[in-house]
């Protein structure tokens, strides 16, 4: 496998139209991410995409080719037991180039963005797991990020199972009982099964990786009420998911903070009339008057 820069970006059709996607303006690349076939989705280039957002001036081929010298020291295990190489994806990342879990501050938000994550050696799992599955890719590894509970994970199906590893702790492997003790606050009391286990170790797509990056963005923003960074990753979500009717009543609601009475009503609205008898109609309608109000004294 040739590990150069471009090797991260494999190109529809259109995108070679436009000289490939790294040419891409940023408007234009994310009107491209939300048509895209999932699996046609560079995910790590998605991701400094999405840090482009924050770094307009990012220098995304620079990023990408860092990503490639990562993997380099992997490529002579590339044909070795999958463990093995496995072994030497953490060994590179973890123990010679010194990525680890910011635990210091996870909550800071350039934690989530990959070229602070690159620049810094500092990570929380979700972005440890891309350059882990970004190395993996290269090599020919089928390593997939996993949803989990909580913390994101990434998973290596082996002849004989599953191997789960902890992006966020070194690359450190994790058993069955460990899984379970992980999800079982995300459930209702009771013995979580080895099939909801498995359930919950399914391989998350591309488009459901990116979107996952985006909501932590927008709870850390949100929490610092910095309302309109928290707008943006709406915004971005809308374009993945355009069919989340919570994303489109968070906009409505963001947009209410920073006083947008407008595009508030037009949103909190749509998000009522497509959402059968939602749970929170009620509040709903009240800050919708609030929007109203709010819009009437702009005229």
């Amino acid at each position: 496998m040739n590990a150069t820069a471009d090797a991260i970006v494999p190109t529809s059709t259109a995108a070679n139209a436009a000289g490939g996607l790294f040419e891409l303006p940023q408007a234009e690349a994310w009107n491209w991410l939300a048509t895209a076939p999932d699996d046609q989705i560079p995910l790590s280039w998605a991701a400094l995409v999405l840090a482009r957002d924050e770094y307009p001036d990012l220098d995304l081929p620079a990023y990408a080719s860092a990503m490639a010298d990562l993997a380099r020291p992997v490529l002579g295990a590339m044909d070795a037991d999958p463990l093995d190489t496995m072994r030497a994806i953490n060994r590179v990342l973890y123990e010679e180039r010194g990525f680890t879990g910011n635990q210091a501050d996870f909550y800071d938000p350039r934690n989530s963005y990959l070229n602070e994550v690159i620049d810094r050696r500092l990570g929380i799992p979700i972005t440890l797991a891309l350059l882990q599955m970004d190395i993996a890719n290269r090599v020919g590894l089928p390593l997939k990020g996993v949803s989990f509970p909580g913390h994101f994970l990434v998973s290596l199906p082996l002849e004989e199972g599953v191997l789960v590893l902890d992006p966020f702790h070194r690359g450190r492997s994790i058993d069955l009982d460990e899984l379970k003790a992980r999800a079982q606050p995300h459930f209702a009391d009771g013995e979580i099964e080895e099939d909801q286990i498995s359930e919950l170790l399914s391989p998350a797509s591309n488009r459901a990786i990116l979107a996952r990056m985006l909501r932590n963005l927008k709870t850390l923003y949100t929490e610092r009420e910095d309302y309109a960074r928290a707008l943006r990753c709406t915004d971005r979500l809308l374009l993945l998911e355009p069919d989340q009717p919570t994303e489109l009543r968070d906009r409505g609601l963001l947009y209410l903070e920073i006083g947008h009475y407008a595009g508030a009503l037009r949103d909190l609205g749509r998000y009522l009339e497509g959402t059968p008898t939602p749970d929170d109609a009620e509040k709903v309608r009240r800050l919708l008057v609030k929007a109203s109000r709010g819009a009437s004294r702009l005229n």
